[in-house]
Parts: C-alpha cells; sequence; structure tokens
C-alpha cells in the first residue's frame, strides 16, 4: 500500500496517447495519460471507459453529439459507443478500465500503444 502522487508521475514522461498504469484495483487499472490534438474514432466493445480530467481540458466526440470537460470533471462512456477523444493543447487524464483495454479499442492503427506499461 503506497500513495501515488499524480503530479509526479505526470513528470515522468512527455509523450501523447500512450497511457501509462498507476495502479490496480481488482481486474481494473488507473492509467494516466497525456493528450493533444484529436485520437481516433473507436469504440471498446467489451467495457465502459472513464476519462478523468486532472488538469486542461478536452473534448469527446461521438457520433450525435460533442462533450466538453475540464479540470476536475469525468464522463463514463458505455461500451461499444463511438468516440474520439480530442484537445486542443496538452491535456492530463486518468483512464479507468480493466486490465488488457486496448487504448484503440477496434481501431487498431499507428496510435494504439503497448499495453500495460507502468510508471
Amino acid at each position: 500500500m503506497e500513495k501515488v502522487n499524480l503530479k509526479q508521475k505526470f513528470s515522468k514522461f512527455s509523450d501523447h496517447w500512450s497511457p501509462k498504469v498507476i495502479a490496480e484495483m481488482n481486474d481494473y487499472q488507473f492509467k494516466i495519460v497525456k493528450i493533444k490534438n484529436d485520437f481516433v474514432w473507436h469504440s471498446h466493445e467489451e467495457t465502459d471507459e472513464v476519462f478523468f480530467v486532472i488538469d486542461g481540458e478536452m473534448s469527446i466526440h461521438f457520433e450525435d453529439s460533442i462533450v466538453e470537460l475540464n479540470k476536475g470533471e469525468l464522463i463514463v462512456v458505455p461500451k461499444g459507443i463511438r468516440h474520439m477523444p480530442s484537445s486542443e493543447e496538452e491535456c492530463l487524464v486518468m483512464l479507468v478500465e480493466p486490465r488488457g483495454t486496448i487504448n484503440t479499442g477496434d481501431n487498431v492503427g499507428d496510435l494504439t500503444a503497448d499495453n500495460d506499461i507502468w510508471l
């Protein structure tokens, strides 16, 4: 049982769209990621996904709407819903999702990050 300092963890990397695991609870991982610009349209057929903005601002585009998130806000994207995260400026985000979840879901490609990378 050790505490996790988010500011310290975010200072250890600079790449965008490459989630890093900072903690686990049962079969769920807490991941942090720096985002900037547009990601890819994708969905996760097997799981919901939590986006919690630690610092900055981001948008999540859905097929029929856009949700703006600011520091301290979160959203749960239900499984199977196509979405595309984006941010004009760098944004620091925590993700909560089951172990093994691929960041690009059903759209594997250039932005698919290695999984289970711990800080």
